[in-house]
């Protein structure tokens, strides 16, 4: 009998890895479902979940929606300042310039219903679940949410925060400057200011990310500040010698200042060494002023320094116009160095104002614009200001020659330039006292005066520009008729001199005051067709309407325009000039005037930059430029 041997299967060792394996995935997968069944099944929010910066892990929907409107008023919006200049946005550091609050941008949130989005979404994918949950439970990490849908933001309270933190936030420069004690000059060092934008804050207000830090990074603009060295501040200090002077809004006398001299080197590194704002404090020597508060009272005002008048025509409205800018002027007080601008003392010419329009000069055409008339007011306080021998800062003449002033005497004015400007160059305070009254217009000056001297202005005609008739054919006006259709001006070159006299008549000085350049105009007259031919049998005649004279010869002209201009003007004598416009006017003056229409003395505007005449110099020789 055979024996039969049986021998064991073996397993390779593989197969049992496989099992294994199998075993430990079958396990993990699971546990994993376990845990995500865990993550879709509790009835809480997943940990490490915020939204709008508050912790809602691990609390019910119901719990959430509770603590997301108990907290929510008290949360911080933290506001941070960079330079808009930077190409990228810096990350926030450090303590915010300013927060606000959800509040302040009239912020709603309906609790219960982002609470339930936010349990919902987490629960969305039954197999990321578990790791999305054991991501945050293990690992501490956090997961900001929020549901746009559930979130609203009042646009009228976002834009009146955004308005109130924009003024907040900005600041003034602050420049260098300096003021004098008893033995010491103190110096401001300049500081840089900064702007931001109301708009830019409200564009981050309504775009604002809930879901992340509550923070915005706002750009602001620099403002820079004006810098002075101390050698700078010296070369002002050392001749800051203020006078005592008058305060109008308190009617009261202000006292005098100092000035003083010091060691620049010193005060260099002093300020250097200083934050931006910081004062610093030198020793200094003290200078004297000339006019003391005490000297001031008994003298101030007490002296007219000079006077001017002129006649006032043209329309009511320029009438009115003459009359607003006289109010405005009057009652002005210039400190001793205080530079007067005229445009700046009676503002913008609109009709909020009371303005009107009446005729005006631009770019050589008569039109209506509003403010027309109030270069006379200016004018006459130039003259007025001559006479009270005051330093003249900036000066334009007219386009064309007025008649109210002498040649060479008038001050043309328009809002944004040109400008008037003289400086009280006396020690004492002056007031201008400016009046209308029945069709004319008076600029005093009163001030101080030290000693007898007094002013005489004269003019020199340096060359006459005579103008040209043109004629001009209209099918529109009837038969054998004419019409004006541009009054003529005649051109002059004229010289201007400021002569100075000692109080018995001698003269002390005669200096070039200005050079004035007016353009000329040509007239232009329209006519209508020829009437027809009359045979010569025939015993009727067609009457003339001529217009005679082109002022070159004796200054008689005589014309017809629609009614509106018919008189005759006659300027080789005396200056009297007699003319009728609307049926109103008699103006005269103290020189030779010309033919020209009774509106030339309105306000002449600024044309274009290529038809400009010329720039007019401040001080001294004066040139052209169309204006008021």
């Amino acid at each position: 009998m055979e024996s039969i041997q049986i021998t064991p299967e073996v397993k390779p060792r593989s197969k049992n890895l496989v099992l294994v394996t199998t075993a430990v995935l079958a396990v993990l997968a699971a546990a994993y479902c376990g845990l995500s069944a865990y993550a879709v099944f509790s009835k809480t929010i997943w940990p490490g979940t915020s939204t709008m910066g508050i912790d809602i892990g691990g609390l019910t929907p119901t719990q959430a929606a509770q603590k997301i409107e108990q907290e929510l008023p008290d949360q911080k919006i933290g506001i941070y300042l960079y330079d808009g200049t930077e190409k990228t946005v810096p990350a926030p550091e450090g303590d915010p310039a300013a927060t606000v609050t959800p509040d302040d941008l009239g912020v709603q949130v309906d609790g219960a219903a982002l609470a339930k989005q936010i349990y919902q979404g987490e629960r969305q994918s039954f197999l990321s679940a578990g790791m999305e949950f054991f991501r945050r439970a293990a690992f501490s990490e956090t997961n900001q949410v929020y549901r746009a849908d559930t979130i609203t933001t009042d646009p009228d309270k976002a834009a009146e925060t955004a308005q109130r933190l924009a003024q907040k936030l900005s600041a003034d420069s602050v420049d260098s400057s300096f003021s004098l004690g008893d033995d010491s000059i103190r110096i401001v060092k300049s500081k840089d200011g900064l702007r931001v934008s109301a708009s830019d804050l409200k564009q981050q207000f309504s775009s604002l990310d809930w879901s992340t830090d509550l923070v915005l990074s706002v750009p602001y603009t620099t403002v820079a500040a004006q810098t002075q060295t101390a050698q700078e501040i010296y070369d002002q200090a050392a001749g800051e010698v203020k006078n005592a002077g008058y305060d109008s809004t308190t009617d009261s006398i202000t006292p005098e200042q100092v000035g003083a001299s010091f060691d620049v080197t010193q005060a260099q590194k002093l300020l250097d060494a200083a934050a931006p704002g910081e004062i610093v404090s030198v020793p200094a020597t003290v200078e004297l002023p000339t006019v003391t508060a005490d000297q001031l009272r008994s003298v101030l005002f007490r002296d007219k320094l000079g006077s001017y008048t002129t006649h006032v025509g043209g329309s009511a409205a320029r009438i009115s116009n003459v009359k607003l800018a006289t109010a405005a002027v009057n009652g002005t007080v210039l400190n001793s160095g205080d530079i007067f601008a005229y445009n700046d003392v009676v503002g913008q010419r609109t009709e909020a104002r009371g303005y009107q329009a009446a005729p005006a000069y631009v770019q050589g055409e008569t039109v209506d614009e509003i403010g027309g008339g109030v270069c006379q007011p200016s004018s006459t306080l130039y003259l007025a200001a001559l006479l009270s021998n005051l330093e003249i800062v900036e000066r334009y003449a007219h386009r064309y020659v007025p008649a109210y002033i002498p040649k060479g005497m008038d001050a043309t004015v328009s809002w944004g330039g040109p400008e008037f400007r003289f400086r009280n160059n006396t020690d004492y305070p002056i007031k201008i006292v400016a009046t209308y009254s029945k069709n004319y217009v008076t600029m005093t000056l009163y001030g101080t005066k030290t000693d007898d001297t007094y002013v005489k202005m004269t003019n020199k005609v340096l060359s006459t520009t005579s103008y040209k008739t043109i004629y001009q054919e209209d099918d529109t006006l009837p038969a054998g008729t004419k019409q004006v259709k541009v009054t003529p001006y005649t051109g002059y070159k004229v010289e201007t001199y400021r002569n100075i006299y000692s109080g018995d008549g001698t003269l002390i000085s005669s200096k070039l005051e200005a050079v004035s350049d007016y353009k000329v105009r040509n007239e232009v007259i329209q006519t209508g067709p020829a009437l027809p031919e009359v045979p010569a049998s025939s015993e009727t005649t067609t009457p003339d309407t001529p217009v005679t004279g082109d002022g070159a010869q004796d200054g008689t002209q005589t014309g017809t325009q629609d009614g509106t201009q018919d008189g005759t003007q006659d300027g080789t004598q005396d200056g009297t000039q007699t003319g009728t416009q609307d049926g109103t006017g008699t103006q005269t003056g103290d020189e030779t005037t010309d033919p020209q229409s009774p509106d030339d003395d309105t306000i002449i505007l600024l044309p274009t930059v290529a038809d400009t005449d010329t720039a007019g110099n401040t001080g001294g020789t004066t040139t052209q430029t169309p204006a008021a």
